[in-house]
């Protein structure tokens, strides 16, 4: 799995989890620091808890992905996950306003969800 269809994957199990203004940042031009920055919202503390576990159950079971490192867990408004090429911020939103990555990363480009495949209609 490469970096941008991990942050894809990312995304997509916020999503499951309901996590809010889901957002990629395409970081390889910008830094060095990973290559996509996953940015959500969370509305309490035990949703940001199900949206990080989500992500990383998921990643582990499915794909035998590990983090490289977390931070925030347990009662915290921005948990942080590390997958070396990928990092995902999960944070509630007056935190994520507060903070604003997208603003700080603004030259970062916004990777688009992909379009669903349309059905092929049959006459």
């Amino acid at each position: 799995m490469d970096s941008k269809e991990l942050a894809l994957f990312c995304r997509e199990c916020a999503e499951n989890r309901k996590g809010e203004d889901l957002v990629i940042l395409d970081m390889r031009k910008v830094t060095s620091l990973a290559d996509f920055f996953v940015v959500c919202t969370g509305t309490s503390d035990p949703h940001l808890r199900a949206i990080v576990s989500e992500i990383t159950e998921r990643l582990k079971t499915d794909h035998g992905i590990k983090p490289r490192a977390r931070d925030g867990v347990g009662l915290a408004s921005w948990v942080v996950v590390d997958y070396a090429d990928v990092i995902v911020h999960v944070m509630k939103s007056e935190i994520r306003a507060h903070y604003d990555l997208e603003g700080l990363w603004g030259d970062a480009p916004r990777v688009r969800k992909p379009r669903a495949k349309a059905k092929k209609s049959v006459r």
